[in-house]
């Protein structure tokens, strides 16, 4: 299965060929429709203007779920649409969730528990008994200083295999990762973030973009 989404994260529109059918659940020849992975939520889809209703991954194939009656037969001819603004702003959210993780885990070697990107915010959850706002101030001086050089975001395969992916800033870091990814820092641009303790000896940074008040509160 050919997946379009890493190849070409921009492309909103796909011609494509079912490849299975199994009751309401479709495997395609190639797929620009993500389906949840590390914390990104999927993608809200059409496949010839009909709603995907539920996706799931099973080893490196993606099996759509559509609702009864879509008629759809192996070999027919498809076209796969995804919502962009929501595709665009997970895109900038999941990558400021990236760099913000990246700063947390060299300034204070924490723990990553749980992360979950939305089209409003994103969140990283950590394991840590202190309030851990002190560090917002540094976290968002660095991660402002990256977004105004606007540093190319260079994507891949670590092992093509198992499609094992990586995104890299050259001189900062190369991390492992799956998700669909902007082409520069500074189409991510510039965030705002809230603490919120989760108890237990646990904290949560939450992720908003400035300039989308959709995560504000």
């Amino acid at each position: 299965m050919r997946k379009v989404f890493w190849e070409n994260p921009y492309q909103r529109i796909l011609n494509t060929k079912v490849a299975m059918v199994s009751g309401n659940q479709i495997l395609f020849e190639d797929t620009i429709a993500f389906s949840f992975s590390g914390g990104q939520e999927s993608d809200k889809t059409t496949i010839n203007g009909l709603p995907v209703i539920d996706s799931k991954k099973e080893d490196n194939l993606i099996f759509y779920t559509l609702e009864e009656g879509h008629g759809l037969s192996v070999g027919n001819e498809v076209v796969m649409e995804i919502d962009w603004p929501r595709r665009h702003r997970l895109m900038r959210l999941h990558f400021a969730a990236e760099l913000i993780l990246e700063l947390v885990t060299r300034k204070l070697g924490l723990e990553k528990i749980g992360a979950h990107i939305a089209e409003n915010k994103a969140r990283i959850d950590f394991a840590f008994d202190q309030n851990i706002s002190f560090v917002f101030p540094d976290l968002l001086a660095e991660y402002n200083a990256i977004i105004e050089r606007d540093e190319l975001i260079e994507t891949g395969y670590s092992y093509e295999e198992d499609q094992r992916r990586y995104w890299k800033i050259e001189g900062f870091a190369e991390v492992t990762c799956g998700g669909t990814h902007v082409k520069s820092t500074a189409e991510v641009g510039f965030i705002t973030l809230k603490r919120v303790n989760i108890g237990g000896g646990k904290e949560r940074i939450e992720i908003s973009l400035l300039d989308d008040s959709r995560g504000r509160e």
